[in-house]
């Protein structure tokens, strides 16, 4: 992975938009992805969402101003993105956004895609009873290891709700875990 500087610079100095985003797409797909994945649980809504977040960045990278981090201002557009998908679902189905998250992580045991052991879907499971900021909070922190100040500018928090809203979800994903493992 290249430091973001060097990456901005290379998009500044390629002839082709395309050729630039070609570049940021191989840079961020799977961190992007992953990070998704964790909002929408299934693999190919992860896909969708992975998609409409570059179209999203393409159409809109002359907007970046540099006044955060560029993976920053792309985990932004990935999040928001994710959030609207699941509300649009919720919405369509007309049942609130918590249900459709709960169904998914439910799906998950059928889904081919998932490679995790029984601790793993419970904790998907506990992460899926979470408040939708404090789930967003415990993965950027618990698994992407994404400082407070980072998820502070993706989520427009300030750092000390950060950590408490990362507290209480530890807190409540702990006693879940232990009241639902075997």
């Amino acid at each position: 992975m290249i430091d973001e500087v060097t990456l901005l610079d290379q998009l500044k100095s390629i002839d082709s938009k395309e050729q630039a985003f070609r570049l940021l797409i191989s840079e961020y797909k799977e961190r992007l992805y992953w990070h998704i994945r964790k909002i929408v649980v299934s693999h190919d809504d992860a896909d969708d969402v992975l998609q409409n977040t570059f179209i999203k960045v393409f159409k809109n990278i002359e907007n970046f101003k540099g006044e955060s981090k560029l993976y920053s201002w792309m985990y932004r557009i990935a999040t928001n993105e994710a959030i609207t998908f699941l509300k649009k679902r919720a919405k369509e189905r007309n049942v609130d956004i918590s249900d459709i998250k709960k169904e998914l992580v439910s799906n998950l045991e059928s889904d081919q895609w998932f490679k995790g052991d029984e601790v793993q879907l419970i904790l998907q499971k506990a992460i899926a009873t979470l408040p939708e900021k404090q789930q967003l909070v415990f993965n950027m922190k618990y698994f992407d290891n994404m400082k407070y100040n980072d998820i502070s500018s993706i989520l427009n928090t300030s750092v000390g709700a950060l950590k408490s809203s990362y507290f209480h979800a530890v807190k409540k994903v702990e006693e879940y875990v232990k009241n639902h493992l075997h």
